[in-house]
């Protein structure tokens, strides 16, 4: 039986015999230009005919290049993979120069390297700490990038996008005033409703508004309100800055001779530098009225007594200490979320992996300062 296939100037013939030996030759020009409409169709052949021997016939081949010995290596292997014996005959010189070159006749160098290499638990910890290392030296690389461009920044105030600062600030601040207002009221509320059951005990439902207020200012205004700004806005920087990385155009804005860390990093964390604190003012304002809701419906609290609780049981230095922490948050929650960014490689699904990360590390972080500030304040 006898076949014959063309495609431009690369074709094959195949001849079969009963005893399921196959003859197979191929013909004309194998290069990069013409192997790709003939692949499939020499790959069917041998499928379709499963042979026990397949013997290649080479030397009506006027042309091989390295597509073409990848072509023969890979019909080899389909050959090998189904228990047939693959013998290669009448390879004219330049031929087997060419498989020569790529290593043709070594078999052990071209085994498919598709399947993955078993790794063991030493392994996986091994490239984790790799891991591990890389990225912290580039969290200090970029740190102390920020650091200089803040720098500039300063030395020449022009040098920085002050539009794109205000635009920025709008973002963060403004359009997040809702959702931080109304998260912080309804913390409020729980709060005061869990220090009322246990307080109405012992007759001492005045210091409901103490609790609420002091808990809000020191601690969970700061914490709340830098939470949700990581979830909007440190996720937005990542996932801005991370498109921008896919799509080239930080690799531009270098060689057009801008710094992209002053560019695009140092409004970003000014902006949130500037709104964040504000932001969890109103959030301390929208806690305390929470408290003071629960205060007067359930307690029979009358408005000015538990303001004027609220108050008393505040100090100048728990403001500072809540102001100082937000802060704080803040430059972090944007520096992560522009390091994120700037880390991204890759294409889409890279963008939400670093706008995921910036979320996971900011919130990490926020927690860890919010502790090291906890140990600051009981110890010093």
């Amino acid at each position: 039986m006898v076949e014959s296939e063309h495609d431009v100037s690369a074709h094959f013939d195949v001849t079969m015999d009963p005893d399921g030996d196959c003859l197979l030759r191929l013909k004309g020009r194998f290069d990069v230009g013409n192997i790709s409409g003939i692949q499939k169709k020499l790959m069917a052949a041998i499928d379709t005919r499963r042979p026990k021997i397949v013997r290649l016939d080479l030397s009506e081949v006027t042309y091989l290049d390295d597509f073409g010995a990848l072509l023969l290596s890979q019909l080899r292997d389909n050959v090998q993979r189904r228990g047939a014996i693959f013998e290669l005959i009448k390879a004219p010189d330049h031929v087997q120069q060419m498989l020569s070159l790529v290593s043709f006749y070594e078999t052990d160098r071209c085994q498919s390297t598709f399947d993955k290499r078993k790794s063991d638990a030493s392994s996986r910890l091994g490239n984790a700490a790799l891991r591990l290392f890389f990225n912290l030296r580039y969290l200090v690389s970029f740190l102390g990038s920020v650091l200089l461009a803040f720098g500039r920044a300063i030395a020449h105030p022009r040098s920085l996008r002050w539009n794109d600062t205000l635009s920025l600030m709008e973002k963060t601040g403004v359009d997040a005033l809702p959702i931080v207002t109304l998260i912080n009221f309804l913390l409020g509320l729980v709060m005061a409703f869990t220090a009322a059951m246990q307080l109405r005990q012992f007759g001492a439902t005045i210091y409901v508004a103490s609790l609420v207020a002091i808990a809000m200012v020191s601690e969970l205004g700061p914490i709340m309100t830098a939470i949700i700004v990581a979830g909007r806005s440190g996720s937005a920087f990542a996932a801005e800055i991370g498109t921008m990385r896919i799509s080239e155009e930080i690799d531009a804005l270098f060689i057009m001779g801008f710094q992209p860390t002053l560019f695009l990093a140092v409004p970003r964390i000014l902006a949130s530098v500037i709104v964040v604190p504000l932001l969890t003012l109103f959030a301390d304002i929208a806690g305390i009225v929470g408290g003071l809701i629960v205060g007067v419906m359930m307690l029979d609290l009358t408005v000015a007594a538990y303001l004027d609780q609220t108050i008393d049981s505040l100090t100048l230095s728990d403001f500072l200490w809540g102001f100082t922490k937000s802060v704080v948050f803040a430059a972090v929650i944007a520096w992560i979320g522009c390091l994120r960014g700037f880390q991204t490689r890759g294409g889409a699904a890279s963008v939400g992996n670093a706008a995921t990360s910036a979320v996971v590390s900011g919130v990490f972080f926020i927690i860890f300062f919010d502790a090291i500030f906890a140990f600051i304040r009981n110890y010093w």
